[in-house]
């Protein structure tokens, strides 16, 4: 039997993700399927947290093009061409971004009304490819800060460990 997901919204964030990270351990033991890592991850963030959305968007194209994966919430949209709003950012340059208020954010892509912040964090494999995106979507405006920025990174990194 897995484990319970616990309710992490009122635990300090860097507690949480350090809980979060040792469930991930747990049920990914021993599996290198990448699907299945990130329908986990997607689940134990997602009812943790309570977002609004939380899942992957995988390469299908390098360089040019994500489509929707594993995800938790609302329906995602599904392909974002590289470049383009905060996942296509992301996965464009390679790194994290941050935004605290999505209605700032030029070019944002909304495939829920309800979005106000989200996170967006590059996934990559053994060989240093990018794989992914982990996308986070929350209602409330400034969600996330740095302690989201190293938990969710961390999270990811098990990918970076899957063969």
């Amino acid at each position: 039997m897995e484990p319970v997901i616990p309710d992490l919204r009122d635990v300090p964030r860097d507690e949480a993700y350090a809980r979060l990270l040792e469930m991930q351990s747990l049920v990914l033991e021993g599996s290198t399927d990448v699907i299945a890592g990130m329908a986990t991850t997607s689940a134990l963030l997602h009812h943790a947290f309570g977002h609004l959305w939380t899942g992957f968007y995988r390469v299908v194209e390098p360089g040019r093009l994500l489509r929707v994966g594993p995800y938790q919430g609302s329906l995602g949209c599904q392909d974002i061409a590289f470049g383009r709003g905060v996942c296509g950012t992301s996965a464009a340059e390679r790194r994290t971004v941050v935004v605290p208020d999505v209605h700032a954010f030029p070019g944002h892509i909304a495939c829920d009304a309800r979005s106000a912040s989200e996170i967006v964090v590059p996934v990559t494999n053994v060989h240093g490819e990018l794989i992914a995106v982990l996308d986070i979507d929350s209602p409330v405006r400034n969600a996330f800060g740095d302690a989201d920025v190293a938990g969710l990174e961390q999270l990811v990194a098990w990918f970076a460990r899957a063969a």
